[in-house]
Order: structure tokens, then sequence, then C-alpha cells
């Protein structure tokens, strides 16, 4: 399946996978979404991560601070949790 970042309600609603192969396209079309204002990536419809994602997540998080905004992740998938405890950085990002 296509990763994507799309607007939705407020939102930026990621979906797909968040793995190497869509890894540097959802990253891009993050920080595009976020230069509109938003910061806040629902994550409910992703269906596979890998360490990949990890690496989409705290791109995003370091755009976001640049530009002064927080960065929120709502809805992680059980398999982003379980990775970001695996490596120790659970604590470094911002899930809601």
């Amino acid at each position: 399946m296509t990763a994507s970042v799309d607007r939705s309600g407020g939102r930026l609603a990621v979906t797909g996978n968040m793995t190497m192969d869509s890894a540097a396209a959802l990253l891009a079309a993050g920080m595009t979404a976020m230069g509109n204002g938003e910061a806040e990536f629902d994550l409910a419809a992703v269906q596979e991560v890998d360490s990949a994602g990890l690496a989409v997540l705290f791109g995003w998080q370091r755009a976001a601070q640049r530009n002064g905004k927080s960065l929120r992740i709502l809805n992680p998938p059980q398999n982003l949790t379980s990775l970001a405890e695996v490596y120790g950085v659970s604590e470094l990002l911002p899930l809601a």
C-alpha cells in the first residue's frame, strides 16, 4: 500500500506503511504539510512500521522544532510503540 499524508479534520492523517520503502516520501510529505501550520499526525490508518518509521517521526519532530511547533503523534500503532520501547526512544517521541 502506498503511504501518504493528507489533511483530515485539522490533523494530518498518515496512511499506509511507515517502512524503508516509504520513509523518504513520508518524511517529505509530512514536512510539506507542516509548512501549512499543522504538526499533529494521526497514525490510526498506518499498517506496518519498521525502524525507518521511527526515523520519519524524528525527522518530523526536528522540523517542527525548527519551525517553533510542537509535534504531536496520535493513535500510534502498537508495533510503533513496541519498536520505540525496544530501541529505548519512547520517551523522546510525543506519542499520545
